[in-house]
């Protein structure tokens, strides 16, 4: 795959863990994808360490805020979306029914960003790129494949994603159940469905490359991972969902290469 220079607004383009501890999070995630790690500092707090795989950065993992943490929320990962303006993406997001976790802020000079919450409270980060674009390489072992929004939401939801970013919700099928897409002109972007169990909240769901799930899972389970569900066959290849050591949840997906 080759290396990633930019991303359209509207794209998914980084992820980033909170974690209630970092240096165990490293520790897993390095030894399932092979991730190094390259600590940043930051100004008045801990570091901010970014995954690198074969010296492309990949994801990053932090620590939890102080604030989520004594609200005990749980370790989770976060979902960026590109825009090009964050300002007016920000603006947008309020006036199409969003909430404003934070409003923009400066990140040194890798860029800028916001916190916003969709209609259906899932929460999603808004990057304007400087030096940092977000993640170099994707769709590759090891890397982010996939973003997908976990929402009960209603068609509110969907328009908020289109006023925000131009992204169209297209439903097909997935295995025989109704799947929607997001699309940014004729690309595949994205996707979104219900939360496949009760009590899941609403939240951006992250999907990680693997070259071989068996062994993938086989690992995670060595490094104190747990799975949640799967793995499961789908149309275009396995996947399941884990959790770290420390309760945050994602995918694996191995794909086969087919499109339908």
């Amino acid at each position: 795959m080759p290396k990633r220079t930019s991303y359209a607004q509207g794209t998914p383009n980084w992820v980033d863990l909170q974690s209630s501890d970092p240096d165990a999070a490293k520790t897993f995630y390095g030894g399932l994808f092979g991730w190094q790690f390259d600590d940043q500092p930051m100004p008045g707090g801990p570091p901010y360490s970014m995954a690198i795989k074969d010296g492309e950065s990949v994801a990053a993992i932090g620590p939890m805020s102080p604030d989520l943490a004594a609200q005990k929320v749980p370790p989770f990962w976060n979902t960026y979306i590109a825009v090009d303006d964050v300002n007016a993406a920000t603006a947008a997001a309020k006036s199409a029914g969003g909430r404003v976790m934070m409003e923009a802020f400066d990140v040194v000079e890798a860029g800028r960003m916001s916190v916003v919450a969709d209609p259906s409270g899932a929460i999603v980060n808004l990057w304007q790129a400087r030096r940092h674009i977000g993640a170099s390489v994707v769709n590759e072992p090891g890397t982010l494949i996939w973003n997908e929004l976990l929402t009960d939401g209603s068609e509110a939801t969907f328009a908020f994603y289109d006023k925000v970013f131009g992204l169209t919700a297209e439903v097909s099928e997935m295995g025989g159940n109704p799947y929607t897409i997001f699309k940014l002109g004729d690309d595949m972007v994205a996707g979104s469905m219900a939360p496949p169990m009760e009590g899941i909240p609403n939240h951006w769901h992250v999907y990680f490359a693997v070259e071989h799930i068996g062994p993938a899972l086989e690992k995670a389970l060595q490094l104190g991972g747990t799975v949640i569900n799967g793995p499961m066959p789908t149309p275009i290849g396995p996947m399941a969902t884990l959790s770290d050591p420390q309760g945050a949840t994602f995918s694996l997906f191995e794909p086969s290469g087919q499109t339908s």
